[in-house]
Formats: C-alpha cells, structure tokens, sequence
C-alpha cells in the first residue's frame, strides 16, 4: 500500500500506483508531428503548444495545448500579485452596480442540484447578473438557495472550456489540439457506425452525473440499438427510490404533506440543506412546525444542521436505523395505536397478521435499543407520540438510512410506520403523486418516429447480481462500471460522458475509476462533454465543450410538493460562448451523421425544434400555444384534478372500467391488452378503485416479488423489511471506526466547486471525530490524522474482501456533535482541476498564456486574480480533501445502491 508524503497533508494515496498527473515529457515541438495525429490543416501540425486553461479563447484551429493542475491556472509568483492588479471600475472604486430596472426576465430552470427549482433571470447585455425564483413554480416559488443563486458564476468563469479539443500524446497527459465541430462530429459518428456495424451496439455508452434529459439521450441509445446508459443513481437514493416502488408502486420520491403536518420521524435526511427537495421541503417543515406546533426529531449519526434544529436528535449506531423502525412498529402495534381501517383494508398484511410477525421476530423496543446504543424507553416513547398524531404524521429517510449496506429494508421499516398510523396519502401524511417521469409524458407525450426496443444486452447496464436494480426504472449500479470492465464483463468502442465528475465522486475514483479512464483497450474511445476542464476530461480522447443550464433547452420536473402534476421549461437564458453546444443539439447532429438508420429516430433541426414540437400537447390545455406559454410562465401545473390525497382510494371512470374484469378470488380488475392482462384498480366494499400500483393493488409490506429476487441470487430475503445486519459492522474490530460523508448545503458533489461563491463558502472539510475519541489519541482540532479504510465482503460483488483500500492525511475538528464510533468529512471538495477556484490558486493566468486570452469573449475576473484568500500560498487553508477516493465501492444486495455510510476504518495521529 502506498502511503502519504506527510509534508503534503491535503494529498490521499491510494493502492492503485495511477497518477492523475499529466505526462509532460513530450517536447512542444513534437506534439503536433504526423506521429501523433494527422491534423488539418498542416502547417499547424507543428504549432508551439500552449500552456493553461487562459489559452483556451485564443486557440487557433489546430494548434496545441498542455492543459495540468500545477502550470494551467494561476501563477504563483508574488511579484504578480502587484503586477497585475484588475481594477473592478476605472476609478478603482469598486465593482459596477447593475440596473436591474433595464434587464430583460427570462424564465427557466436551475440545474446546480438535481431539484430544479424554477427560476427568472435578470440578463443584462447579454449576461447573466441575478438569479431569483420564479414565482410561479409550484415547488420553490420566490425563494432559491445559495446555489441557485450562485448560477451566473458559470457563465463567466474564465477556465470555461470554449472549443472542441482533441487529444495528442498519450491519454491524460494533458496535451490536446483545437479541432472544427465538423471533425470532431465526423469521428465520433464513424466510431458509432463501427461498432454498429460489427454487430456490438451495446459498447456505444453514454455515462452521465446530472442530465436532465433522459428522454432525449435514451432515444438517441436506442436509435443505435444500445442499452448502455450507465447513470448515478446507485450512488444517489436508488434503495429509497426501490422501497417506495415495493410499498407504494408507483413514486420515485415521496412528497410529504409538511405544512399540516404534526409530526415528523426523520431517519437520516438532513433536508435543512442536502435533502431533495433542499429550501423548498425545509421552509414546508419550518412552516408546519410554527403553524402547527408539529415536532422534529431526527436520527442521524452526525449533528447536521437539521439535526441541529429538531426538538430531539438521537445518534443511533451506524446501519441500526431500520431496527429502530421496526422497534417503533412493535411499540405501537402492542398499544393499540394503529390505523386499522387502514391495515385491514389497503395493506397487502392484516394487523394481526404485522403483530405476530413482529413478535416472532422478536422485534421489540429493547432489541432495537440493544443494536442501536438508544434507550428503550425513549424508543417506546417516541413511537408512541408519533403515532398519537396520526394520520397527520410522517416518518420518511434518506441516504442517512438508505446509504448502507441493509439500507433498502431500513427504508422499508421507516415508510412502514406511515402506514400502520394510516398516513400514506393522508392530508399532513407521507403524500405522494405521479412519478415526475410519468407525469411529464403524459402531459409532453414525445413526438416523432420512435426507435424499436433494443434487443442488445449489457451485463454492465444490467447485472444479474442486483436483480431489482432496473426493476421498476433504470436505477443501474454505476459504482461497478469501471469494475466489471476491469474484469472483462464488457467494454466501450464509444464511452460519452457527461458531467460525470468520475474520478471526485465515485468511490475508488481516482483509483480504479482513473485506471480503466486510462486504459485504451477497456475504453477504445472517450468523448467527455463538460463546461470545465474536469479530472473526467483529463482522461479522455475528445473533448466537446458543453452549453450550461442557462443555454439550453428542456423539460423537467419534480415530485410537486403541491401533490400536482407539473411541467417546467428550461430554456436559453443567454447564447453559449465560443463554440459551446448543448448535448441534446449535439447528439442530433451526430445521430444524422452516422445513417439515416439512425437519423430517422431523431429528424429535428435541434433541441429547440424538437421541444417546441412536443410542446403542442399543451395547446388545448392553455388555450393557445403551449410553447410560448411555457417560455413566459416557465412552468405548466395541472389544474384539472385536485391535489393527490389517498390517490389509492379513487374511483375508477367509466372509461377506465372498460373492457376489463374483476377476479373473484383477489377482487383485482384487470384489462386484456395484445400481450397480456394488466391491473388497473381493485374492487373495495363494492366500488372499483384505482388502489397502489403494486401487484396486490394494495400497500405492500411484503413482496412476493422481492422475495422471488432473492431467490434467485441466493439472498435470505423473504420480503418483509426484515434488520439484516451489515458486514463491515460485524467484522469492526474495537479500535475501528464508521467513515461517512455528507453534503454542504452549497455544493453538489463534483460539479460545483468551480463557482467561487459557493466555494468561498465551504473550501475545507476538515474530518469531524468525536471529543472523546479524539482525546484518546491525543487529537485536537487542527491536528493531522491519517485514516485508512478497509474493505469488506459484498453479495454479488467480486471484489478483494480483504485488504486496504487507501489512505488520506487530513485536519481534524474535534466535536461533541457526532457518535463517537463514527468519523465524518464532507466530498465535493478536493478538485485537481477545475480552475482557480476549485484548486484554490489565486493569481492572474501565467502571462505566457494570458497574452492569448481574449478577454472580449470571457474576461478576467479579479476575484480569481486578487480575492481568493483561501489559497494556501497566502495563508488559507486550500481547496479541501477528495474522501471518496479512498471509499470502498460496496453495493447493497438486491438494488445495488452504494453503501457510503458502511466504510470502516483505522486512524492515528500523524
């Protein structure tokens, strides 16, 4: 195992020997030589190369440049900090102040986390000066958070990437040449055309962080014959997404009723920043709390600031939160104090049934205490206190729960309190709607000739060994992408990414994620398309530069908290710079490029025409052009149907009920199709009902069909949301401690460090340990502690279960706010590109570089210049420390989410 150079304790070693560093051997004058690539036109084959991310603007077609983390940002000599002052206005006074009365609002959507908030921009002279909410959107309204309004920095951050470039040299060595649109399409289309023709379809991937336009990216895969969209989910929310999919059927995320609410269980979801949903779930709890009187508690190993301000925080032994969820269950099925109209009819398990298995399993308040190191009585106590406010009650998770190994049942366990207090779809419950995805096709229905379904296979998108991974929608395991191409389980003539972040966010980033990044014959050919120079980018082939949020087109939505379906548009604030493109405009391009085969299923000019077409569905409903609708409200909510309370228990139309027939033995209703017979409702105390969309039509608190998955991977499930015990916990020796992250309410993950604002807010995360188990090493807050993680055995995965997986030397911050067996950092931090203000580099561009930047285009910013004071060269404290490099991968059984909260670890004081 390598080990850490002390003298550099912002660095993180890892097993791997890969380097992310470039390979600069190379002398300028041979770089662009016929050896390396035949260029167009020649005599720039041997243009001198430059140097930084500064050169990007200046770049002639075909010329060359070296692009690193420690020359390409800024320079680090003193004497330039006094050369090369920027004044803000020409007297020097300070920055110009804007006249907001003259800008022009243009509607649209946030894309700096994955909630979307609606937005109204204020663009003066073609630029972006203020972000606000947009009044009329159902979920955030007026209100917009810190990241939301930090959006306009993307658009003019000096390290934008502004031209398609092409690699030369060897891959990640840093060294690339502008190339024309044209050329960059014409090979990306022949490689696809190639790998069609061989009969290998599936190998043409697209790999995405945050996309936003699934619908566009699947159709293009699918007019290829490729199943292969390899996605985060896995390492997001998939086993809080699965448990609603087994217990409700039909909802990704649940859209609690907090405004009339009385009573709040939260195990693990620190929605007062990270939570989806962020400002716009927090101000409804906030408002039902003031309103209503309604009471927080929150489990949760780490005083987060929602933990911080709930009536009660308890800090429960890591992967023990679903005992405590069933404990609860026990405690009030043994008083009573259940919903039982509710049980007995809408619940797939009756409640005597629910006690008995409880009692069986000797799931009582004590057992839960014992696992968890709470008291009994307190758990007894809060469970029945929940359940006195029934059904104006809510007991919801999120990756606090859900993120461990056992996660899926925790979560199960957790929404199964709702139902035993009849709070599912109660008004001030655990409300749900329409699945956004389904609502947005019903509502926008795609236009144009559809691909057939794809008949390739790809054991990558769809491994066997995590059966209900794309049970209910494509959830996928992304974390074992890299791994099972490793392992030779397939590979990629074409990989795409797309804001993927691989390398900072995925677990073993920059260890095996860089590793098969570098290996040619794993991945034949990586286009990588990103709005920054990214680690991702440094380790691809072709680089496309890609329009931001504020520069394109499309649709999107969310669960509406306001049980409403809804559509929103995000549409071009401003024109992209340089020759930026979005993805969408991109992969039509190409599409028409590699076959009129393939072009057929996307025949539109550009995502704009494709938008505006799909747009028509909502004529009728607006009364006039639901295009332009859009664009100036920037948001459609369905008003003909009154908010989604009890959707189980709606009556079925006469249009509904036809052709169909009711079973005699399971009261289901049933409508014969061309294949098959589908369920569409169930018969209760003689009416035909719409029910849940699972398969008894009922609440399911157990599931045949999870416990047939198991079954076939030989996992002891038989359904119910049993405690199955984690792994790594059992093998912790007592010196080992828990390793968890968690979020900032200011950054998401890899994609927004760039943004100075957010990352002069949170630039260092500092490792949080426990008083206690501080003094026992002789810790104090500033010190350097090395940790080490280990690995540990995982169903399904065919990994090393022994062993070391890294190491990192990090600060530490010393606190009483965290369970002493656990230690936490924040991710999101520790880029190695990015620009100045993700590396912390504070400083003009190297002046050999800065005599090529045309600041017509983008202009130097002299915050970047002059005010980064947490540049360590000046005294600050650097741009933190990447924790998931040094994260084992470690999928959950069944669904396959990635146990983030699950690592164990060594430390000691360095």
């Amino acid at each position: 195992m390598t080990m850490n150079n002390l003298d550099k304790p912002n660095s993180i070693s890892i097993k791997s020997e890969s380097s992310i560093q470039p390979d600069t051997s190379t002398q300028p004058d041979e770089v662009g030589g016929s050896e390396a690539i035949d260029t167009k036109p020649s005599p720039a084959r041997r243009s001198l190369i430059k140097r930084g991310l500064a050169a990007l603007p200046g770049l002639a077609l075909g010329q060359t440049i070296l692009l690193s983390p420690d020359d390409s940002f800024a320079a680090s000599s003193d004497k330039l900090y006094g050369q090369r002052k920027t004044q803000r206005r020409p007297n020097g006074k300070g920055r110009l102040k804007n006249d907001y009365s003259k800008a022009q609002r243009v509607r649209s959507v946030c894309l700096n986390c994955s909630t979307v908030c609606g937005i109204e921009a204020y663009v003066i002279n073609g630029k972006v000066v203020k972000v606000g909410g947009n009044p009329d959107d159902p979920n955030n309204g007026l209100t917009l958070c810190a990241k939301g309004q930090s959006g306009p920095t993307i658009e003019g951050y000096p390290e934008r990437l502004l031209y398609p470039l092409k690699r030369v040299g060897a891959r990640g060595s840093g060294q690339w040449q502008r190339v024309s649109w044209d050329e960059a399409y014409t090979e990306i289309a022949k490689r696809i055309r190639t790998a069609i023709d061989v009969g290998k379809p599936e190998e043409v991937a697209i790999h995405i962080g945050r996309s936003r336009i699934g619908t566009e990216m699947n159709r293009f895969l699918s007019a290829i014959g490729s199943p292969s969209l390899f996605n985060h989910r896995a390492l997001c929310s998939s086993n809080k997404r699965a448990s609603n999919y087994v217990c409700l059927g039909e909802t990704d995320w649940e859209s609690v009723d907090a405004e009339r609410c009385k009573y709040f269980l939260n195990f693990g979801s620190n929605f007062y920043e990270a939570h989806q949903g962020a400002i716009h779930v927090a101000r409804r709890i906030i408002k039902g709390r003031y309103d209503n009187g309604a009471k927080l508690v929150t489990f949760d190993v780490r005083l987060s600031n929602t933990a911080g301000r709930s009536d009660e925080w308890l800090a429960p032994n890591p992967g023990s939160e679903g005992a405590i969820a069933l404990g609860m269950a026990h405690a009030i099925m043994d008083a009573g104090q259940y919903d039982r109209d509710f049980l007995e009819k809408w619940c797939n398990v009756g409640p005597e049934q629910l006690h008995r298995w409880l009692k069986d399993r000797g799931y009582t308040p004590e057992w839960a205490a014992q696992l968890s190191g709470l008291q009994a009585a307190d758990i007894r106590r809060l469970a029945l206190e929940f359940a006195a406010q029934r059904p104006r009650c809510a007991a919801f998770t999120n990756r606090g729960s859900g993120a461990h190994y056992n996660g899926f049942n925790n979560d199960r366990a957790v929404i199964m309190l709702n139902a035993i207090t009849g709070s599912i779809g109660a008004e001030g419950g655990y409300c749900y709607g329409t699945e956004p995805g389904v609502a947005m096709g019903r509502l926008l229905p795609d236009v144009g000739l559809r691909p057939p379904p794809v008949k390739a296979k790809s054991a990558i998108e769809n491994p066997p060994e995590w059966p209900l991974a794309n049970r209910w929608q494509r959830m996928k395991v992304g974390q074992i992408v890299y791994e099972y191409m490793k392992q030779g389980r397939g590979k990629c003539q074409v990989y795409r990414s797309y804001t993927l972040a691989a390398p900072t966010t995925w677990p073993e980033g920059r260890s095996l994620a860089v590793d098969v990044l570098k290996n040619e014959k794993l991945i034949e050919f990586h286009v990588c398309s990103d709005i920054v120079y990214s680690e991702t980018a440094h380790y691809a082939d072709l680089i496309i530069p890609d329009a931001s949020y504020f520069e394109r087109w499309g649709f999107d939505n969310r669960n509406n908290l306001e049980l409403r379906d809804y559509v929103s548009l995000r549409q071009p604030v401003v024109a992209p710079p340089g020759e930026c493109i979005s993805f969408v405009d991109s992969m039509i391009a190409i599409a028409q490029r590699v076959g009129p085969d393939v072009g057929k299923y996307l025949p539109f000019k550009n995502h704009e025409d494709w938008i505006r077409q799909r747009s028509k569905a909502l004529d009728p409903l607006v009364g006039g052009d639901g295009f332009e609708h859009l664009k100036s409200k920037g948001v459609f909510v369905d008003m003909r149907k009154g908010k989604s309370y009890r959707m189980f228990d709606r009556d079925l139309s006469a249009n509904e009920l036809k052709d169909t027939r009711v079973d005699p033995l399971t009261h289901i209703i049933y409508r014969k199709t061309a294949t098959a017979e589908t369920r569409v409702g169930i018969m209760m105390d003689g009416k035909a009902k719409h029910g849940f969309p699972t398969p008894s039509r009922k609440f399911s608190i157990s599931s045949d069909e999870v416990a047939q998955a198991a079954k076939e991977v030989n996992w002891p499930d038989v359904g119910w949301p049993d405690y199955i015990p984690v792994p790594s916990i059992q093998m912790m020796k007592p010196h080992h401690l828990h390793l968890v992250s968690f979020k900032w309410n200011v950054h998401t993950q890899g994609r927004t460090a760039q943004q100075k604002y957010l990352t002069e807010i949170v630039h260092h995360n500092p490792l949080w340990i426990n008083t206690d188990t501080a003094a026992r090493y002789g810790i104090r807050s500033g010190d350097l502690v090395e940790i080490t993680t280990w690995r540990a055995p995982a169903h399904g995965l065919k990994m090393p279960t022994e062993g070391a997986v890294g190491s990192a030397v990090v600060p530490a911050f010393v606190t009483e706010g965290i369970h002493p067996r656990v230690i936490a950092m924040s991710n999101s931090l520790g880029q190695q590109y990015h620009g100045r203000a993700a590396t912390a580099k504070r400083g003009t561009a190297d002046p050999s570089a800065s005599l090529a930047f045309d600041r017509q285009l983008i202009e130097e910013d002299a915050d970047l210049a002059e005010d980064l004071w947490w540049d360590p060269r000046r005294g600050g404290t650097g741009a933190g420390y990447n924790i998931n490099a040094i994260l084992p991968i470690y999928p959950t059984p069944l669904v396959g989410m990635q146990g983030w909260y699950d690592a164990i670890c060594s430390i000691r004081k360095v």
